[in-house]
């Protein structure tokens, strides 16, 4: 009987349809180092985690990114990419309860898990399927976010942006980056600066970017068309490499871009490495790690274990805490790298004179104020600057400074809600404050200078409201990711944002070859566009025009 079933199954058998042919892996050679690159298959084709410098592990922690000079052979790009290691809860005690599960994520186990580790310098690239050597898409190459204390490349899947750049007729290859965040990225002090260790994740960036140059031809790439975006820590770092080295954006007698895209960020003005803030961090990273009665403590850390070094650079407060915007880590002058703070970078013309677009959400400053609710006069708040932000700026001038935000009804975030969403007494007005500094106003800084230096230079600015009338938040800083990065939301927000992005990709200009509404040039109209979730609207750039002019005076006493 048996017999007789298996017979019985075999007509079906033999008509039954061939597995479907899988799909062959996408293999790229590429020539720096010489490498065979493995990726995964689809109708975009991925590349993950392809390493483009040596470990900055044992002897090279805390030092330059170095590029790798040996042939690599093989690379599967098929996994996840590691991630660097990050700063996502402090483990300040003062920071009760978040401090639990910072220790919680700092744990070995959590961190093999989330697969975070020091050899993390590695790059992802995506491209259409089917592209090939002398295709000559350009590049848009990503800088992910997160304080200069947290994110990752592997966090963030150009899929999306790949495919509907096809639908749009304007093919792209996404390239993002991974850079040292956190103490390992940027720590700061006299040590730090003496030794030549400073902004090492900006020179991660940098190295990526010479990576790019060199190898992006292979993936059907053109090295002459790079566009680098970043959002928030990521955007500031745009603003970053414009001014490195005074603006010599140059590899091998090229630009290593030709066109820059800031969402919420720009300038931070800062003292620094060597400053009294960064030399605090620095004493306390080496206490924590036990290195403070060694001859050299800068060698001392780079000695210590991984886990100890991680918990000792975690032990600052994050920016997911009372201090928020107030960071341990971010760039900060060195001299050589960084060769001054970026506002007066800009205002001198030091800066890589490329095209940009930059922008910011109507309400950055709502996430970050949510920390401080103890902050109930106007006293309180001017302390708070006092103490933990602008250290050079005299009382007066940090009272004149919150006495431009009069009222929360005109002058609080979330703006544009009167008297609701008031957190706590000093809520809004914190909000704005931080908003602004932090992000907007300083935006608008950057555009005035650079339309005065380089008017020849085109520029565009926008106002995100899709998220107005969100409780408490309102159109919060990161709330952009959404809609812009990964397109969860198909509304004209997300499709508009998308096709201007495309066209200055392609041709340095968003309104190039689409049939969206004209974005007018900033340097012409100081106009902005504010997109909403389901349409458009100009608006001028006017607006706190008295907190603005007051920054623009007293600008050397509000750095961070």
């Amino acid at each position: 009987m048996k017999s007789f079933a298996l017979l019985s199954l075999l007509p079906f058998a033999l008509a039954a349809p061939a597995p479907a042919k899988r799909a062959a892996a996408p293999t790229v050679v590429i020539p720096s180092p010489a490498a065979t690159v493995v990726g995964k298959p689809g109708v975009v084709e991925t590349f993950n985690g392809i390493p483009f410098a040596q470990s900055p592990a044992g002897k090279n922690r805390l030092k330059p990114p170095k590029p790798l000079t040996a042939p690599l052979g093989k690379v599967d790009a098929t996994g996840l990419p590691m991630s660097c290691p990050q700063l996502l809860f402090s483990l300040d005690e003062r920071n009760f309860p978040t401090n639990v599960l910072g220790e919680i994520l700092s744990t070995p186990l959590f961190q093999t898990v989330a697969n975070v580790g020091e050899d993390c310098l590695n790059i992802n690239v995506q491209r259409p399927a089917g592209t090939k050597p002398g295709d000559k898409l350009p590049v848009l190459f990503w800088i992910f976010g997160g304080g200069f204390e947290l994110g990752s490349n592997a966090m963030y899947d150009g899929t999306s942006l790949v495919a509907e750049s096809v639908v749009q007729g304007k093919p792209i290859i996404f390239v993002a980056v991974n850079y040292r965040v956190g103490g390992f990225g940027f720590l700061s002090g006299k040590e730090i600066l003496k030794d030549g260790a400073a902004n090492l994740g900006l020179l991660d960036q940098r190295l990526g970017l010479q990576w790019v140059a060199d190898n992006i031809a292979s993936f059907g790439g053109d090295p002459d068309k790079v566009t680098i975006w970043g959002e928030s820590a990521g955007a500031i770092s745009v603003l970053d490499q414009m001014v490195l080295y005074d603006g010599d954006n140059t590899y091998k007698g090229k630009p290593l871009f030709r066109g820059g895209i800031m969402n919420s960020g720009s300038i931070i003005p800062a003292d620094p490495v060597d400053c009294p803030k960064g030399q605090e961090v620095y004493d306390t990273v080496v206490k924590e790690a036990g290195c403070s009665a060694a001859a050299d403590t800068l060698e001392c850390l780079r000695s210590v274990d991984y886990q100890t070094m991680m918990h000792a650079a975690n032990s600052v407060q994050s920016i997911l805490s009372y201090k928020s915007v107030a960071l341990a880590y971010l760039p900060r002058p060195d001299g050589k790298v960084l060769t001054a703070s970026p506002e007066v970078l800009v205002q001198s013309g030091r800066y890589a004179k490329v095209p940009y677009i930059v922008g910011d959400q109507e309400d950055e400053g709502t996430l970050f104020a949510l920390f401080q609710p103890n902050i109930t006069t106007t006293k309180e708040l001017a302390n708070y600057f006092k103490e933990l932000y602008f250290h050079d700026a005299s009382d007066e001038q940090i009272n004149d400074l919150i006495a431009t935000y009069q009222t929360i009804t005109d002058d609080g975030s979330p703006f544009r809600t009167l008297l609701l969403n008031n957190w706590y007494p000093q809520f809004k007005r914190l909000a704005a404050i931080l908003g602004d500094l932090t992000f907007t106003l300083t935006r608008r800084g950057f555009l005035q200078y650079t339309s005065l230096i380089t008017p020849e230079v085109k520029s565009w600015s926008y106002l995100s409201s899709y998220d107005y009338g969100t409780p408490i938040l309102g159109t919060f800083h990161g709330s952009d990711l959404l809609q812009v990065f990964y397109g969860i939301r198909p509304d004209y927000a997300s499709t508009a944002i998308r096709g201007y992005y495309y066209s200055f990709v392609y041709d340095l200009d968003p309104n190039s070859n689409n049939k969206l509404a004209n974005w007018p040039q900033w340097s012409k109209s100081n106009t902005l566009m504010q997109f909403y979730a389901d349409t458009f609207a100009y608006l001028k750039d006017d607006f706190r025009s008295d907190t603005y002019d007051f920054l623009v005076k007293n600008i050397a006493s509000f750095h961070i």
